[in-house]
């Protein structure tokens, strides 16, 4: 009884919390289908009658922002920046795990090391060396969200490699595979529950992301954070409606992946935890 009692108490935390994280959202949602002055006089109230302005918002966000343009380069970066990482951080991962020597640990140590440095500390630094290194452009800056992810992403795929068994990797050995058709053939695709939880994790930083596009890349390729800031005018004046229409489309791709890997999640975060 007193277990069931509080099994019920912990799903009513659970309600209020889901409660409390969805409200935001619902209020851009209802928001952006409403006259801009109805947004700052009654900004919880349904939009009925003359507060209701149909999508008027969103074509007047489309065409003020650039979206189209911006929802392109900040889906060009974000798919090329996911893949750089997934590649290269997972294949990283294994050999760190692999070939056990001095090199590997200092070179492990290292990147958990990069998670606990501020971005703040190295971003001015880091956008002078992006301009020295013509890195300020959209293929450039993938470079960069490749360090800058690289530290999470092999702590994760680092503990779930401990728990493969070495002996599948020697069975496709022993069949003829080289070290390359080994991770690919073999490897990878046991991966893909870290894969895909380290591909939403930097999905929702990089998608969101304002300051880096900011400082390396600027208005020059404008991604959608960026975009959104020109809604704002002279004197601190800001569209609210098209606002809260852009913010609308620019969450949907992240919350529709989201939904479509959200069962990898914990399993990839568990796993991904793992010491050895």
């Amino acid at each position: 009884m007193a277990r069931k009692l509080l099994n019920t108490v912990f799903f009513v935390l659970l309600i209020v919390f889901a409660a409390a994280f969805v409200f935001p959202v619902a209020v851009v949602l209802i928001n952006s289908f409403k006259a801009k002055f109805s947004i700052s006089e009654s900004p919880f109230t349904l939009p009925f009658g003359d507060d209701f302005v149909g999508l008027s918002n969103y074509v007047e966000g489309i065409k003020n922002t650039g979206f189209i343009s911006a929802f392109g380069w900040s889906l060009f970066i974000t798919v090329f920046s996911i893949a750089a990482i997934l590649i290269f951080t997972s294949m990283c991962a294994w050999f760190i795990v692999r070939v056990k020597n001095k090199f590997t640990s200092i070179l492990y140590y290292a990147l958990v090391f990069s998670m606990i440095v501020p971005f703040q500390m190295v971003m001015f630094t880091m956008s002078k060396v992006a301009n020295v290194l013509h890195l300020d452009n959209p293929l450039g800056i993938i470079l960069i969200y490749l360090g800058f992810g690289a530290g999470l992403s092999v702590f994760m795929f680092t503990g779930f490699i401990k728990t493969v068994p070495l002996g599948i990797e020697e069975a496709a050995t022993i069949d003829g595979c080289n070290p390359f058709q080994t991770y690919w053939q073999v490897v990878f695709p046991i991966l893909k529950p870290t894969a895909i939880t380290v591909a939403i994790l930097n999905t929702m930083w990089i998608w969101n992301d304002y300051l880096l596009p900011y400082l390396v890349i600027g208005s020059d390729y404008k991604t959608i954070p960026i975009a959104v800031q020109y809604l704002k005018g002279g004197y601190g004046s800001v569209d609210m409606g098209a606002m809260m229409a852009m913010l609308v489309l620019s969450i949907i791709p992240v919350v529709v992946f989201y939904l479509f890997g959200q069962k990898y999640i914990i399993k990839g975060v568990a796993a991904g935890a793992v010491k050895g």
